[in-house]
């Protein structure tokens, strides 16, 4: 059987820091993996920002309640999950991620913890574990699960290498010349050929040919 791990943000929405940056006018806060690979560096400059302009979880999450999924993202994804088992593995926060998985359909959500201290001001996160996404991948294919991964950015290249077939979408110029071994597409509809056309090669019979003894 064949499982598709999407990543989110870039994927099937816009992403979120992004967001945050132009809504609160903090332009720092515009950063992502794509121009920081190390993720706790990221954060933590992340949580300085919050804290030096004192703003709570509750003004995050209004921000992101007003955000939608990328144009066709939602019929795209209702399209795989009628064809595959589906997962999406995000580096994002189920504190942030709720109003979108609500318009995307509720799918299944792997992602991480913001602590917030007693008057709501996030102070600190939790990886669910380091490196999740390729742990995610590596466990389903100890399941016997065939699976393509889906991501756009650096920390998603650890799960599209231990993916049996990896797939970028939408990725930055200077990162899909790092990664030439992913395919690169740049809509949804290609997208959907690249992880139907990979699921087929995957779930294809192996033929052995064997010689004959004289």
């Amino acid at each position: 059987m064949t499982i598709v791990c999407l990543d989110l943000e870039g994927v099937l929405v816009p992403e979120i820091w992004i967001e945050i940056s132009g809504r609160s006018g903090i332009a720092a806060l515009a950063r992502t993996t794509r121009d920081e690979p190390d993720y706790d560096t990221l954060m933590q400059g992340r949580l300085a920002l919050l804290a030096e302009h004192k703003l709570k979880l509750a003004d995050l999450q209004a921000i992101i309640a007003g955000m939608r999924p990328l144009p066709g993202a939602r019929e795209f994804l209702d399209q795989l999950r009628a064809a595959y088992q589906v997962v999406i593995l995000s580096d994002t926060f189920y504190e942030f991620a709720a109003p979108l998985m609500a318009q995307l359909g509720r799918p299944t959500l792997l992602c991480h913890r913001l602590e917030t201290d007693a008057g709501d001001f996030v102070r600190s996160y939790r990886l669910r574990m380091p490196d999740q996404k390729r742990a995610a991948v590596e466990a389903f294919r100890e399941l016997n699960f065939q699976v393509v991964a889906v991501g756009d950015s650096f920390n998603d290249t650890s799960m599209l290498g231990a993916a049996q077939a990896g797939i970028f979408f939408r990725p930055p110029e200077a990162i899909a010349a790092q990664f030439p071994q992913f395919p690169v597409t740049r809509d949804y509809a290609g997208l959907d050929e690249a992880i139907r056309n990979a699921a087929a090669r995957l779930t294809a019979p192996q033929i052995t040919i064997r010689s004959m003894s004289p």
